[in-house]
């Protein structure tokens, strides 16, 4: 009776294996097993707004900056990159590009960051969209820069 219970367990892994791998199994009490789908999109972890990098961990992360800061940088880390590709973070500044920033993720996981030097004139409302390479919109992240 144990033999019989190991013997239909390993023919039963063994099946569920090759189902795995695209093998076809045609007994009826197989079919009924559920599959699991593999996610293989690109997947956004972290976006943030921040005014430097520190051993590439972004730094006093805000929505709010001082011109006097000098710069603001947008640091984004996906979770899952399944393939090499590229993303966007497109700076906008009311309503209107005002730069775009092309950035190149390898897999398995990736970070990226991009940034602006801040002028007197950038006083105002902002926001960076992250795009994948279809232009897809992953994340708005809405910011101001101010005196």
């Amino acid at each position: 009776m144990v033999e019989k219970r190991i013997i239909t367990g390993l023919v039963l892994g063994a099946s569920l294996l090759l189902t795995n791998f695209g093998a076809e199994i045609s007994r009826p009490a197989l079919a009924q097993t559920a599959t699991v789908a593999v996610d293989n999109r690109l997947r956004l972890g972290t976006a943030v707004m921040c005014e430097k990098l520190e051993n590439f961990k972004p730094l006093n992360v805000s929505a709010v900056f001082s011109v006097q800061t000098g710069s603001v940088m947008c640091f984004t880390s996906f979770d899952q990159v399944p393939e090499q590709t590229s993303i966007f973070h497109n700076w906008i500044r009311h309503d209107k590009l005002i730069f775009r920033k092309k950035l190149v993720l390898k897999t398995p996981s990736w970070s990226s960051v991009s940034s602006i030097q801040l002028r007197e004139a950038d006083k105002g409302a902002w926001r960076v969209e992250v795009r994948d390479m279809d232009g897809s919109l992953l994340r708005v992240l809405r910011f101001s820069i101010t005196d």
